[in-house]
């Protein structure tokens, strides 16, 4: 029976993020030295081939694509898009520290969020009917290899929810430039709806 491999990647550093500020929506490009390591790692590692490529329509993910997959239209999905922070974009954790509704949302709680942002439950609502419609297509459409160019936040949380081996979403870390390969079994996929996470993406060299 026919699989479908879907490639999750994390798009590159961004210059916000490596001083520890919350950026979700805000809509930055790839820092020079993300550019630089995603250059590295397409040279020296191997990207996995697809015939489909999919984006979040952030900058820093459709700049990540052009690296990668240079020679691919990406299909940009709203959808795919990071978490918003809303008040808390920009800010860190020593920025925000003494707010009570950040204690609770940095301890867990699904239903808390940021002032003018989004919960946890809505974004994982919205990250996984979104997934959920881009493997149904595949099916229909009979493609078996596609890559998303996305968020960490977005990738830890499909993971979370469909990945084999179970994990919760703090345990499916990545580097920038770097994410997991999944498996879909159509009759698993229908029983379960869950996927086998087989690799990790970018694939090293064999020594």
């Amino acid at each position: 029976m026919k699989s479908y491999n879907i490639h999750l990647i994390r798009h590159g550093d961004i210059e916000e993020t490596m001083h520890g500020r919350y950026i979700g929506t805000t809509d930055v490009s790839l820092s020079d030295k993300g550019k630089a390591n995603l250059r590295k790692l397409d040279h020296f590692c191997k990207y996995p081939y697809c015939t489909a490529l999919f984006t979040s329509p952030l900058k820093r993910c459709r700049e990540t694509c052009e690296i990668i997959y240079p020679h691919i239209k990406p299909i940009v999905l709203d959808g795919f898009i990071e978490c918003s922070f809303g008040e808390w974009e920009g800010l860190t954790a020593e920025d925000l520290k003494g707010d009570k509704d950040f204690e609770k949302w940095l301890a867990g709680s699904s239903e808390v969020k940021p002032p003018k942002g989004e919960s946890g439950a809505d974004f994982t609502r919205r990250v996984c009917r979104l997934f959920e419609d881009v493997v149904n297509g595949l099916m229909k459409t009979g493609t078996t290899d596609c890559v998303i160019i996305t968020h960490g936040g977005v990738i830890s949380t499909i993971l979370a929810v469909y990945g084999l081996p179970q994990a919760k979403p703090f345990e499916w870390q990545m580097d920038p430039g770097c994410g997991y390969s999944l498996r879909v079994t159509p009759l698993l996929w229908q029983r379960d709806k869950v996927a086998e996470v087989y690799e990790t993406v970018p694939v090293e060299p064999e020594e």
